[in-house]
């Protein structure tokens, strides 16, 4: 009985030692089961996974050979059981994979460090850019530089507001440039504002603003003209370039700022003639068989009388054999022997006709109570009527159809 009750404490012992060892194998399985990410219903195999990344980093060196630039487009882990398509045709989208299994072998890509991360494509940033300013890069032949500038106009407080943004592309007669700006208000030659002094740019950025006092009855007679300037070692000042801008076409109120950009022109280093010149472009289209003026600008005019009473402009006369046909005239800008104007006229003329056709550009000048007076005239046109210059002017016209093309004249005193 002894033998039997010592048997029967051992066998018990080790049947309780037993139940021990199962609840706590059963336990720490529980706890580490917490301490684990949840498992996908259908894992594979590590191997699977492995031949998967190393396809990913083949793709990855492979886009980066061809495609330097290229991001990395990846789905995070809270969206793996979703179907997701093919986004490059050499890259294939995970399915039914462990999103946890880490490569054992082969470098390790910055987007791997991503747990579960699936390579799905790639995005490309130039696809996203903003579309490129073409006035920062298209530069026709022979340009001297751009000048961009924004206006804007106070109706209450009767200012004209203007930035001065930037200049692009200078060429100075010197290795280095150090540009500055001076700005008029025409027909007010006497009095300007000045930027500041960029030192040794060819692209400097002003980014500054400058106000006129200008009543809102006079700001349409009134024309912009900025003059940009090189300041060598001497201290001496050498014009660049100069763009003009009429302010009569445009639309200024307090909620309308025009930001503006323009190639700047060569000064006219010859002097006036006696009476005056006239700048216009003249154009044939011989497909419409339309002939365009566009009238620029005057200099140097003889006014019978420097005041605001006096207006001045420019009447365009086609005519043939000497008859006028159809004449036009420009708006009327007071007070100035240098008015600004561009303007265009279109005249229909057949190409038969430009043997006998030609174009009287007169420039006259009105005062209140007072008649007419002409300033000058020039007729351009073919030899039966013109020589020089007005001959020149009016054969490149024809030799280049739809082209513009600007000429200076000089005024003749006409009675």
């Amino acid at each position: 009985e002894q033998s039997v009750a010592v048997a029967g404490g051992v066998i018990g012992g080790i049947l309780l030692f037993v139940l021990i060892g199962i609840t706590a194998y059963l336990l720490w399985k529980k706890f580490c089961y917490l301490l684990s990410y949840e498992e996908l219903t259908s894992p594979v195999k590590t191997t699977n996974a492995n031949a998967i990344f190393q396809d990913q980093l083949t793709s990855e060196i492979q886009l980066k050979s061809t495609r330097s630039r290229s991001i990395p487009f990846i789905i995070p882990p809270t969206l793996h059981g979703r179907d997701w398509i093919n986004l490059m045709n050499e890259e294939h989208v995970q399915e039914h994979s462990d999103p946890y299994m880490i490569p054992q072998s082969g470098p390790r890509s910055s987007f791997h460090s991503l747990a579960g991360a699936y390579v799905v494509g790639t995005i490309n940033p130039e696809l996203y850019k903003f579309p490129e300013d073409k006035s920062e890069t298209d530069f026709p032949e022979g340009n001297i530089g751009r000048l961009w500038f924004s206006i804007e106009y106070e109706q209450e407080s009767e200012r004209l507001l203007i930035s001065l943004i930037k200049v692009r592309k200078l060429q100075p007669p010197a290795d280095s440039c150090s540009p500055f700006v001076k700005i008029y208000l025409l027909p007010d030659e006497r009095s300007y504002l000045q930027s500041k002094t960029k030192r040794k740019t060819l692209n400097p950025q002003f980014d500054e603003n400058f106000v006129f006092q200008v009543s809102s009855k006079m700001l349409l007679q009134r024309t912009l003209k900025f003059l940009v300037y090189h300041v060598d070692k001497q201290k001496k000042h050498h014009l660049l370039g100069q763009v003009t801008f009429p302010l009569k076409n445009e639309t200024l109120t307090d909620d309308n700022k025009l930001v503006i950009w323009r190639d700047l022109e060569k000064e006219n280093l010859e002097s006036p003639s006696e009476f005056g010149d006239i700048q216009f472009s003249l154009s044939y289209n011989d497909y419409l068989g339309r002939l365009t003026v566009v009238v620029l600008r005057a200099r140097g005019l003889k006014l019978q009388e420097e005041s605001h009473a006096v207006s001045v402009y420019v009447k365009v006369s086609l005519m043939n054999h000497n008859k006028f046909i159809k004449s036009k005239k420009t708006a009327a800008v007071l007070g100035s022997p240098n008015p600004v104007y561009n303007e265009t006229f279109s005249f229909k003329a057949d190409q038969t006709e430009l043997d006998t056709a030609s174009l009287s550009v007169s420039v006259l000048q009105s005062v209140k109570g007072e008649k007419t007076h002409i300033l000058g005239r020039v007729v351009v046109g073919p030899f039966m009527y013109t020589r020089g210059k007005e001959l020149e002017h009016w054969n490149e016209m024809i030799s280049k159809p739809k082209e513009l093309v600007k000429r200076w004249h000089a005024l003749c005193h006409s009675t």
